[in-house]
């Protein structure tokens, strides 16, 4: 049977195993023995494991860190690397998002498209290439990472314990192919605050956004219970007339004012995207009224050196190439409350660019302000020549089955492509399709994942077959 028919065959069955993924809310949770990343996240592995086992693959868990699916022969392995972990689901969404409901030909959920969807799409494309009875020469290994979105020590583990495929292929970005991503990292400013260093307005704490690589869609500034109540109120009142925020006042549990500002989320490599409701916390305090405190001084550097902007500019980090094209800055998450401060960032910058000059320039910028930085998480950026046989192939196996030209391309977001040695992103979001990873109502077009299953079966023939 010819690959594309057995997809097709196998239609309804794909579409409910993606479901069955998707009602897992595999966001990352509390360490527990042998699931270090929580139980839900543990689940979505071992329901996968167990549904190719029975589709007849060989499986392996490493201790809850990540897993593999295995068939083929040969020396050499192809790998696919895909995620079964998720963001946090975020506020606003239509459909409920660990529903998996299809309505008018998408399925929509969190995970959907980022990542379980092309991810399950890819186990049947191998289900495919197996059942076709064509002669394998390589290996080929679907590993499922559960860390993606947090840290990627499911991949550090992995690795220390398995051997790395020899190329891969991740299905955790655009078609048709993508072969540079910038670099990305995350920092924290820091500063914190004399007890005997009173603030002008009394501001109790301020919490806002759920993941540094999320643009925040929520933000809340609790204010003690004072005698700047109508003063708030009137000015909450000003900024609803004449500013496009969304902002409201309830209380705290101490019966003080609770400003809270809904944002749109968006993923972190594209915060243009988004609209970032601790920005317009920001602006809401630094129009207020501010004094001369450390708290207050943190918090009007955040807003003159960050606030709504995406560039970086406040930083030093106005920066672009060629390659690549211009770095990006997300602000997204706060915690703030009468002792410290912390705002946390994730910048995707341009290959061109190492580590040591995007911090000295970080360093650079706070000179003079008292504002501490923390460097956390790091990945460097990754260029794949479009030469050689992975490339190329890819592009063919593309244009074959979609009919369209097949160009490289560059993206701010980070995929398991860096985790090992002459690999590329490889779908599954399609030109033109909105881009809705890390979004509220996050869905995949039910057309889109069975092509992508079947280019996939394509892909994995024309790299592992005779």
């Amino acid at each position: 049977m010819k690959l594309n028919e057995f997809v097709d065959d196998l239609r309804e069955e794909i579409i409910s195993s993606v479901q069955d993924i998707v009602r897992i809310p595999s966001v990352k949770g509390q360490e527990q023995p042998s699931k270090p990343f929580g139980e839900e996240v543990d689940k979505a592995l071992v329901s996968t494991l167990a549904l190719a086992e029975k589709l007849g693959f060989q499986v392996k868990n490493i201790d809850g860190y990540a897993g593999h699916v295995e068939f083929g022969e040969g020396q050499e392995t192809m790998g696919i690397l895909g995620h079964l972990d998720v963001v946090p689901e975020g506020s606003g969404w239509t459909y409920p998002p660990y529903e998996a409901r299809i309505v008018d030909g998408k399925m929509y959920g969190r995970g959907t498209s980022d990542d379980k969807g092309p991810t399950i799409g890819a186990l049947y494309a191998m289900k495919a290439v197996m059942e076709s009875g064509r002669k394998m020469k390589r290996k080929v290994r679907l590993i499922l990472g559960t860390d993606e979105e947090s840290g990627w020590k499911d991949m550090e583990v992995y690795f220390q314990r398995e051997a790395m495929p020899d190329f891969g292929v991740t299905p955790d970005g655009n078609y048709p192919v993508i072969n540079v991503e910038k670099g990305i990292l995350t920092f924290t400013l820091r500063k914190s605050f004399s007890p005997d260093d009173c603030p002008a307005v009394k501001i109790r704490s301020i919490t806002g956004g759920h993941r540094p690589n999320m643009v925040p869609d929520e933000c809340s500034c609790c204010f003690s219970p004072t005698g700047d109540q109508d003063k708030i109120l009137a000015h909450l009142h000003s900024m609803q007339q004449f500013s496009d925020y969304e902002l409201s006042a309830g209380f705290c549990e101490d019966k003080g004012i609770e400003v809270t500002a809904k944002g749109v989320s968006a993923h972190g490599s594209t915060p243009e995207k988004g609209r970032n409701a601790i920005a317009h916390i920001l602006a809401f305090l630094s129009t207020l009224g501010m004094g001369n405190s450390e708290m207050e001084r943190f918090l009007l550097f955040l807003n003159n050196q960050i606030g709504s902007d995406t560039t970086g500019a406040g930083l030093n980090l106005d920066l672009d190439d060629q390659v690549s094209g211009k770095l990006t800055l997300n602000l997204g998450t706060i915690n703030l409350d009468e002792s410290q401060g912390e705002a946390v960032i994730n910048i995707r910058y341009p290959v061109s660019f190492s580590y040591e000059q995007i911090t000295d320039k970080i360093i650079r910028a706070l000179e003079g302000t008292g504002v501490e930085v923390e460097f956390g998480s790091h990945n460097a950026p990754l260029h794949v020549p479009e030469e050689g046989f992975l490339i190329e192939t890819l592009k063919q196996v593309y244009t074959e089955q979609t009919g369209q030209e097949a160009k490289a391309l560059t993206t701010g977001g980070g995929t398991y492509a860096r985790a090992i040695k002459n690999a590329v992103a490889f779908g599954a979001q399609f030109p033109g399709r909105p881009e809705v990873f890390h979004e509220k109502d996050e869905y995949i077009f039910i057309e889109d994942l069975i092509l992508h299953t079947k280019i996939y079966a394509h892909a994995i023939a024309a790299l592992c077959c005779e």
